[in-house]
Parts: structure tokens; sequence; C-alpha cells
């Protein structure tokens, strides 16, 4: 996948984000409940996205670093095999 269609993917789910917030925003200014209950919510909501956005890094950096973990013992392994054949060859 190149940048740009990772740019475009972000963008569209930023947008998406921004849309449900103003959606939200919408519906609790519009609902007829005290201010408190709406100011709850809405932390509640903006606590839950925080959450979702670091368990979602958080597992990212888990990918990446079980991926250069894999890359390193591959070319651990590629070194020892050339320096075994390289020992037989003498």
């Amino acid at each position: 996948m190149n940048r740009n269609e990772n740019n475009l993917i972000i963008s569209f789910n930023f947008l998406g984000v921004v849309v449900a917030y103003v959606m939200l925003a919408l519906s609790l200014w519009l609902t007829d409940i005290p201010l408190a209950t709406k100011g709850y919510w809405g932390i509640g909501v903006l606590l839950l996205t925080i959450s979702l956005v670091n368990f979602v890094k958080y597992k990212f950096d888990q990918r990446i670093s079980e991926e250069r973990i894999s890359r390193i013992e591959e070319a651990r392994n590629e070194k020892l095999l050339e320096d075994y054949v390289i020992d037989k060859a003498a």
C-alpha cells in the first residue's frame, strides 16, 4: 500500500470520527436531560476514544516489534548458514 492510499484511509477515518462527534454533540444538545448527565456522557465518550487510540497504538507497536525481532532472527540465521557453508567449502 503506498503513502497516498494510507493518507486517504486516514483522512476517511478522521472524517468518520468527526462526524460521530458532531452527531453525539447534536444528540446531547437536543435531548431533554440534565447538563451534568450530558457532560458525563460526553466525557465517557472522550475517555473511550483515548483508550481505543492507545489500544490501537500499542497493538501496532507490538506488531512492529515482533516483525523487527523476526527480521533480526532471519538475518542471524542467514549469517550462521553463510558461515557454515564457507567453513565447509574451505
